[in-house]
């Protein structure tokens, strides 16, 4: 079973150390999910860096943003999903080998140093990405590679359940670099790989359970209503631009905090 018992506790301890800290918090989770969920993303890397930024523990982090990472990412691919551009097959071979080693790096019990080290470095992905995203029109699919799609997935999924995250946000860039996906599929894509994986990394958490806990679906409420409002304006093309640059400064302030703390 899940048991959140311990990360609730914790964040619980935080509120009552600073209700300034609190407020804040608050207020920040859902923009940072409305934004990540506009772009087809669940927002882990965001979340991470928001606790990173409040100095709460990898313990405490790893699991929450991969559960609040599952239910952005789904609604965000339910609102991006068109069944006529997604391509199943390229997103078949990407979790078979993706769920398997995001399950195996979900249960690696990683350095606190390290993780820091590796967490850093991985927030200036979709940092840059948020900068330089442009909504450019569709360029020509290419055809992939199989095994290059399951070695690049294979990858991507232990990192992801390593550091608690769900991949989305290395993915993209390889499916549009690569000319694999259009602009428009990379959004659903990305976003069902980060639900998949996420659950594979959450499952290989060690004694976990739900419980009820006013705190915890205090929690989980508000990052789904932002949620819900990014998903729904991003696949209306709403201009997020102003809200990217500002995100990619805090995500490149969270790295530099992450690696000089570590």
């Amino acid at each position: 079973m899940f048991n959140l018992l311990p990360f609730i506790e914790e964040l619980q301890f935080y509120v009552s150390m600073n209700d300034s800290i609190s407020i804040y918090f608050f207020i920040l989770l859902p923009l940072i999910a409305f934004l990540y969920a506009s772009v087809g993303h669940g927002g882990a890397s965001g979340y991470l860096m928001l606790m990173a930024l409040f100095s709460f523990s990898p313990e405490f982090m790893k699991p929450t943003a991969l559960l609040l990472n599952i239910l952005v990412s789904l609604i965000a691919f339910l609102h991006f999903y068109r069944r006529e551009n997604f391509q199943w097959k390229l997103f078949f071979l990407l979790i078979v080998a993706s769920m398997p080693m995001a399950y195996l790096g979900g249960g690696m019990i990683v350095n606190p140093r390290t993780y820091k080290i590796i967490l850093g470095i991985l927030l200036v992905i979709p940092a840059l990405r948020l900068i330089f995203m442009q909504q450019k029109s569709d360029t020509t699919i290419k055809e992939f590679n199989p095994l290059i799609v399951v070695c690049i997935g294979a990858g991507i999924g232990y990192l992801s359940g390593l550091i608690g995250i769900g991949g989305g946000i290395i993915l993209s860039p390889f499916l549009i670099l690569l000319s694999w996906t259009s602009i428009k599929e990379t959004a659903p894509m990305s976003a069902l790989f980060i639900t998949v994986n996420s659950i594979a990394g959450l499952a290989a958490q060690k004694n976990v359970t739900i419980i009820s806990n006013p705190s915890f679906y205090l929690i989980v409420s508000i990052a789904l209503a932002g949620g819900l409002a990014g998903a729904y304006l991003g696949a209306k093309k709403f201009n997020t631009l102003t809200f990217r640059i500002i995100l990619s400064a805090v995500l490149l302030l969270a790295s530099c905090k992450l690696l000089i703390t570590a």
